[in-house]
Order: structure tokens, then sequence, then C-alpha cells
């Protein structure tokens, strides 16, 4: 969410960052809203002052035995008593009014961000590793996973319907040791915390980083009232909820290995063969939460971190710089790795890392305090997939495809395999 003082004090810089993004204007509206919450705010303090004020000076009347100005001013505190409820819900609508407008407002991108009108905008930051060499056909990867016997649409539709996959034997095995290698990388030499967290939530944590209110189609909810995490950055980033940090114990790092839940309501038609785009899957997160002077920086690291898995891996990719209208609604700056798929014959995105600012800092109340001073300052959060794992198996799965069909196994994922080297057609 955005300061309304800063919007105050720069309404044409917020309206030029908005513009950016392919939004409306919106600084008069906000300002205006702005000056009639200020306004009522004023109004119900005077109110609420003046009956303070009266209800001392009854008893100074009393003592003085001065009844007559006494009962003047119960009175006049009745009155203001009468008049109170009055004044604080016309508070509480104003109040509601802007914090509505504000928490539909996107995140302002830095100055370094691209601009452009979609994906067609990004721009390429760098390229890694090769795409494979060998000499036969590419096939997509729920061509492989049907030909070789675990992967299984047709009984995941008789369970749950559309966009879910069931997997089996060595490629359920294959997709469990991507994201344990993963955690593995993360934990052990990335400095990344473990988080075991739920995978359900509150209004106000799905508030918090930003999917409520305006994403609330994109959400999973149960009859209770609580929401399907789309990602464990919902809760790792929600950990700091209304806290005041220490600045000196920043940044804090947090990674999960977690299922996601994400209804797909705005891709009717796209990808709808194969598990690239599901209504559940697996993904590692990363989160950081530090302070403003080190964010850009961990920015970067963070980045690295999500590269090294797909380095590792020995699998082709590139980092894309998203432009101003194909950032999400938080990010300040987002790099998005993209995986070559031989299968496609293009990239596919597998990682998002985006740099928030204090936009969901702001949102969660999540606060620091630097050593020896009183005043605290909005936390600065980050996000980002190590990657994604079922895209993340989709890509082992096209790159590693031999000629007789089988895959082979990366070495990096051999440790988690029992002594499986190849994954070949089932008997």
């Amino acid at each position: 969410m955005l300061d309304i003082k800063w919007i105050r004090d720069n309404p044409e810089a917020l309206d030029a960052a908005l513009a950016k993004r392919g939004a409306e204007p919106q600084a008069a509206t906000l300002i205006a809203l702005d000056e009639t919450r200020r306004s009522v705010v004023h109004s119900l303090q005077e109110m609420q002052s003046r009956r303070n004020a009266a209800s001392k000076e009854i008893g100074a009347a009393m003592g003085q035995k001065n009844m007559e100005l006494a009962d003047t001013l119960k009175a006049e505190v009745a009155k203001l008593k009468e008049s109170l409820p009055q004044a604080e819900e016309e508070e509480r609508v104003a109040s509601a009014a802007l914090a509505d407008r504000l928490s539909s407002l996107p995140n302002i991108p830095l100055d370094d961000v691209p601009e452009g009108a979609d994906e067609h905008d990004n721009v390429v930051a760098r390229t890694t590793g090769q795409k494979p060499g060998w000499n036969h056909p590419a096939k997509e990867h729920f061509e492989i996973g049907e030909a070789l016997g675990y992967m299984d649409f047709e009984r995941a539709a008789k369970l749950s319907g559309s966009r879910f996959t069931v997997l089996t034997g060595p490629l359920a095995r294959l997709e469990r040791a991507l994201g344990q290698f993963m955690i593995d990388l993360h934990t052990g030499e990335h400095g990344y915390t473990e988080v075991s967290s739920p995978l359900m939530v509150r209004d106000e944590a799905v508030f918090g980083t930003g999917q409520l209110p305006k994403f609330a189609e994109d959400l999973f909810r149960t009859t209770d009232g609580r929401w399907l995490i789309p990602t464990a950055e919902v809760t790792l980033t929600n950990l700091v909820s209304g806290e005041i940090l220490e600045q000196e114990k920043l940044p804090l790092r947090f990674t999960a290995l977690t299922p996601s839940f994400r209804s797909e309501a705005g891709s009717a038609g796209r990808d709808t063969r194969g598990m690239l785009r599901q209504h559940q899957f697996w993904k590692c997160e990363l989160v950081s939460i530090t302070d403003a002077e080190s964010a850009i920086a961990e920015h970067e690291r963070m980045t690295a971190c999500a590269e090294e898995v797909l380095k590792r891996l020995g699998l082709h990719f590139r980092t894309m710089t998203l432009c101003t209208g194909d950032m999400g609604f938080s990010a300040r700056k987002t790099y998005d790795l993209e995986v070559w798929l031989p299968g496609q014959n293009t990239y596919r995105e597998i990682s998002s890392c985006s740099v928030c600012g204090d936009f969901q800092g702001r949102r969660m109340n999540a606060r620091y305090r630097a050593k020896d001073d009183k005043a605290t300052t909005f936390v600065h959060t980050l996000n980002g997939s190590g990657t994604a794992v079922g895209r993340c198996l989709i890509a082992v799965m096209e790159n590693y495809l031999n000629e007789d069909g089988s895959i082979t196994v990366p070495d990096v994922l051999l440790p988690y395999m029992g002594g499986l080297t190849r994954i070949e057609k089932a008997d």
C-alpha cells in the first residue's frame, strides 16, 4: 500500500507512475478522499475534546455552586454524546473509502524498470547455458510422460477436473527430488531458514501481500472463510506482520517447499494440455525481510539464488527484466527466469523474483527500528520462486529426453533418486 502523505506531496509522481503501468490517474481522487477524511477526523476530535473539557467544567461549576452553568454544561455534554456516534460513523466511512482506494493501487516501479505494455516489452538481462545439442526430435512433457506411463491426466480429471495431474513411480519421485534439491540448496548454501507453515490463511494475510482485495477471483476459499495460499510468499512474508524488528537482525530470509493453489481465472484456453498451468502445484518459495538500504542488493542476491537452481540442473534459461506493464501488483521491480523448453521451442517462466519496497510492510504494519532509535520504519520485502517445481520437472523432462523416449536424471538429483539414473517406460 502506498503512503497517502507521499501522495499528497507528490501527486504528479503518482500519476506518472500509474501511467507507466497503464493505469488511470488517481492522485486527485485520493487527495479529495483524504481531505474529507481529515476534515471528519478533525471535527470528531474537536467534539471529543469539547466533551472532555465540558465534563471537567461541570465539576468546577458544581464546586462553585453555579448550578445554572452546570446544567447548561450537562446539556451540552449530553448533546455531544448524542452526536458522537454519527460523527464516529462518518469517520469510519471516510477512512474506509480512502483505505479501499489505496488498497487497490499497484506499487510504483523503480526508475530503472523498462516501460512497456506487456510481456513483449520485457528486456533480456542475461542468458545462461546452452540449448540441448542432440539431434532427435523434441517432444512436449505430456507426450513424454504419457508415453512412459507415469503421467496421467484422465485419472486426475476423474478425481478433480481439469488442470490437475497424477504422477506415479519414478516421475513422482523425480518431482519430489527436485523440490528436495531446491530446499536443501537454499538452506544449506544460500542462508535461508526453512519454514513449515499453514496452507490456509485469514483475510489479513492475503491482504498483507497484496492478493486481496483485487485478485480474490484468482484464489480458492474454504467454506469457513480461509484462503488456500497461492504461494508461500503469503505465509512467509506475514510471519512478521504487526511486529517491530530490530534492524541489526535484518535481513530475515525464509524458504518453504509447499503446494500452491490458484484458480487460474484469467487463463481460460491457455496451456490446457499438460501441467504448465495447474490449480495445484509445488513451489519452493524465497522471501526476504530487510531494510530500505539493503533491498536492491537483496533483490540481485535472491535472483542469483534462483538462477543457481537452473545452473546446477544444467538448464538453458534467460533472465528477463519485466517492463512496467507486466509486473505484479506488489512489485517495484521483477526479474523473471525463463527456462528453455525444447518441446515448445520457446522459453517459459519458471521463477519470478520481485522487490516490493515497503508496499507490503505498510499493508502488514511490519516495521523495524535502528539501534538506539525510537522511530520505526516499515520493512522492505522481497519474494521469489526458487523455483516452481512442476515447471522445473517439465524442463528436465524435455531437456534430458533421450532418443528412445527415456529421461536421463540430472547428476545433481542422483542423491535423491535411490540409485535410479534413467527413467524408462513402465513395464
